[in-house]
């Protein structure tokens, strides 16, 4: 499976940033200490921490501008937020028309102090979305070199369709967890698959239900990765990415954690393999029963 966009085998969430309460040495450390591990692409939006996440990542980045040569920087645009941020904003929308995409990319270039984005994503479906304007704005921010590949996010493979076949995308970033099951039986992997476009899974831990919920899914699912984790003689949450990453479309999962060590488990899944049985007995715990 093609890695256009060349991104490392789990990506770094930053969606969270602004809520850490670091200071720019502080997050230059996280940044490094994911470099360290080899998880060397983070994600972000325009939208997150209330369009603040970007300026804050720029800020830790231009501490030591030479790790820029070193990783991947993913943005996404197309939400609208009702913030004092942005005051010309009088209701949540979308909007995927040139003239946005391109402010939206100015300004993320702007805030992480590059001079381009290694990946692009259309944040939502927008149904007002028009397929050849938005295709021809990708191609002009691409001769720019300001955007290098694109994407879209949580997108149906019907929606994904259109655009793709005006210009081809690197990725689609969609939610898949043990609790969530839906991109496994909706065709959005399969599309996956058939395209040759490795996904980005955000979520993957479903928030932290799968170590915190008390419904009954959620406990049958932990139990059932405690049990396969100490079978294998892994942590947990390298057990649910090997699970995830296990799928032909071999999909890259995005952690949003603070700690470094979360992103060391998962990357401990690059080391091991689930087999059919195995992957099929987690399945079981999420359905709720076996196969038909």
């Amino acid at each position: 499976m093609h890695n256009p966009a060349g991104l490392s085998p789990i990506v770094a969430g930053a969606w969270r940033l602004s809520e850490w309460g670091w200071t720019p040495q502080q997050r230059l450390a996280w940044i490094e200490g994911n470099l360290d591990i080899g998880v060397s692409s983070f994600d972000h939006a325009d939208i997150y921490g209330g369009y603040s996440v970007e300026s804050l990542f720029g800020e830790a980045l231009a501490l030591q501008p030479a790790l820029r040569q070193r990783i991947q920087l993913i943005s996404k645009c197309g939400i609208k937020l009702v913030s004092p941020a942005r005051p010309g904003h009088t209701v949540k929308h979308y909007d995927t028309s040139a003239a946005h995409v391109r402010a939206s990319v100015e300004q993320s270039l702007r805030n992480l102090r590059t001079d381009h984005l290694d990946l692009l994503l259309i944040h939502r479906p927008d149904c007002l979305m028009d397929p050849d304007e938005l295709a021809q704005t990708f191609e002009a921010l691409r001769r720019e070199g300001k955007v290098r590949s694109f994407g879209v996010s949580n997108f149906s493979p019907s929606q994904l369709a259109p655009l793709h076949r005006r210009i081809a995308l690197a990725t689609t970033q969609i939610e898949c967890s043990p609790l969530h099951l839906d991109p496994l039986h909706d065709g959005t992997l399969d599309q996956c698959v058939d395209l040759g476009l490795r996904p980005m899974i955000w979520s993957p831990l479903a928030g932290g239900r799968v170590f915190t919920g008390q419904d009954e899914r959620a406990q049958r699912v932990r139990a059932t990765v405690e049990a396969l984790a100490a079978e294998l003689g892994v942590a947990p949450i390298t057990l649910i990415t090997a699970w995830l990453r296990r799928h032909p479309s071999q999909p890259l999962p995005i952690l949003g954690s603070r700690r470094i060590e979360v992103a060391r488990e998962a990357m401990a899944a690059l080391s091991i393999t689930l087999d059919a049985q195995q992957w099929y007995q987690l399945w079981s715990a999420a359905a709720g029963r076996e196969v038909p």
